[in-house]
């Protein structure tokens, strides 16, 4: 009977030390010397503290700021340890209350009476989405010049700059970060109080 046993329990350790011990290893020790930045969670710093990530994104709500997508994560969003979803459908009355609610403080916000890109409105699939789409950029960029004493045409230039394209020119949609663009802002166009 031992000798049954002995090759499993021997194969039992070795995938351990295998798959738990020298792969994990491994993919971490790539992952620390290819992707540094990306591995240690994109971190932005400014005079040595942590203000955040480019890959979560935060909330802005100050009218000098491009604001990012709305969020469902946690009671009151962008909650990263509560990653998620409304999980509301399309048919289900309290989103479309929400999105009509948004859509109006959008468009008095931003002074728009065009039509609202979808991401202005409606939360990411984890609420925690740091990009937004070109057109929601643009459509802020009144807002956010007219508060900062800029030019829309200054403005409007600043944020084509930092339209990010496709990933590899094919997977993903051309986005902007918001938490870069507002940082990059406060540096070019500060704020005159």
């Amino acid at each position: 009977m031992f000798s049954q046993l002995k090759p499993a329990i021997l194969m039992t350790i070795a995938l351990t030390v295998i798959t738990g011990l020298i792969y994990p290893l491994a993919v971490t020790g790539a992952a620390q010397v290819l992707f540094h930045h990306q591995a240690n969670g994109s971190l932005i710093t400014r005079n040595g503290a942590v203000i955040g990530s480019s890959l979560i994104a935060q909330s802005f709500t100050k009218p000098e700021y491009f604001h990012p997508r709305p969020s469902a994560a946690g009671s009151n969003g962008y909650d990263p340890t509560s990653s998620g979803g409304s999980n509301l459908g399309p048919t289900n009355p309290d989103l479309a209350k929400r999105l009509q609610k948004d859509a109006a403080a959008y468009r008095s916000d931003n002074q728009s009476g065009g039509l609202i890109p979808a991401d202005a409105i409606t939360a990411s699939g984890s609420g925690l989405d740091p990009d937004i789409s070109p057109a929601n950029a643009l459509t802020q960029v009144h807002r956010v010049a007219r508060a900062r004493g800029a030019s829309e045409e200054d403005v409007e230039s600043f944020v084509r700059d930092r339209i990010q394209g496709r990933q590899l020119g094919v997977f993903g949609e051309p986005r902007v970060n918001v938490l870069e663009l507002n940082l990059a802002l406060d540096q070019r166009f500060p704020v005159r109080h």
